[in-house]
């Protein structure tokens, strides 16, 4: 099984994207794939990844460093494929991937460029832990961010994630998923599907990132 997954062009490009997965998933869960998909049709090349844990056919994520020298090599190898400077790379992902993605864009000490960060269901804190904000880094992010969030995210609520993105420096765009919990999963009451919701995260977050100067 090949860690990486490039889908895209490869020539005449000026940005490019990588998506990171979350927690419970893969580099093939569906918002991913349908993001990646609809940035092909845009003609934006994308990378999406599995982490070490997921090579190695484990459950559990692995410890932090390890998380972050993985963000770090899939961006560099984002690069490497569409011939692009870092500058030129939007980071994200869901959940897990994309908060990695947003620290090592705010590291202190050795950050990485990027043109932007896509956040798509940012857990804001762990589940049932409200009070254990992951914030620390905002107020180095100074790059655009686009959170795309269901409004029943039990890890982000939509005031408290609003209220959170004011640290950041950079301009910042929120895409809310009426219905959608953290798994983007709506309401049946709401008459939608996991996969219209999953269509609306991927055209959301292509207008967004194309719409990037």
């Amino acid at each position: 099984m090949s860690t990486y997954a490039f889908q895209g062009p490869r020539r005449g490009v000026d940005r490019a994207v990588l998506l990171a997965h979350g927690a419970g998933a893969d580099k093939d869960a569906q918002a991913l794939k349908a993001v990646a998909s609809g940035l092909a049709d845009a003609r934006v090349p994308s990378l999406r990844f599995d982490y070490p844990y997921r090579v190695a056919k484990k459950r559990s994520p692995d410890r932090a460093p390890v998380l972050d020298r993985a963000t770090r090599d899939a961006a560099a190898e984002l690069a490497k494929r569409s011939g692009l400077p870092a500058e030129r790379l939007v980071l994200g992902g869901r959940s897990m991937g994309g908060r990695y993605c947003s620290l090592i864009v705010g590291d202190e000490e050795v950050p990485v460029p990027a043109l932007g960060l896509l956040l798509l269901g940012y857990p804001l804190h762990p589940a049932g832990q409200p009070d254990r904000l992951r914030v620390e880094h905002f107020p180095r992010l100074r790059v655009p961010c686009l959170f795309v969030s269901g409004t029943r995210d039990s890890l982000a609520g939509r005031d408290a994630l609003t209220q959170a993105a004011k640290a950041i420096k950079g301009m910042v765009a929120f895409h809310w998923l009426e219905s959608a919990d953290h798994g983007y999963r709506p309401l049946k009451a709401s008459g939608r599907t996991l996969s219209d919701v999953v269509a609306e995260v991927a055209e959301a977050s292509v207008d967004w990132i194309t719409e990037l100067p």
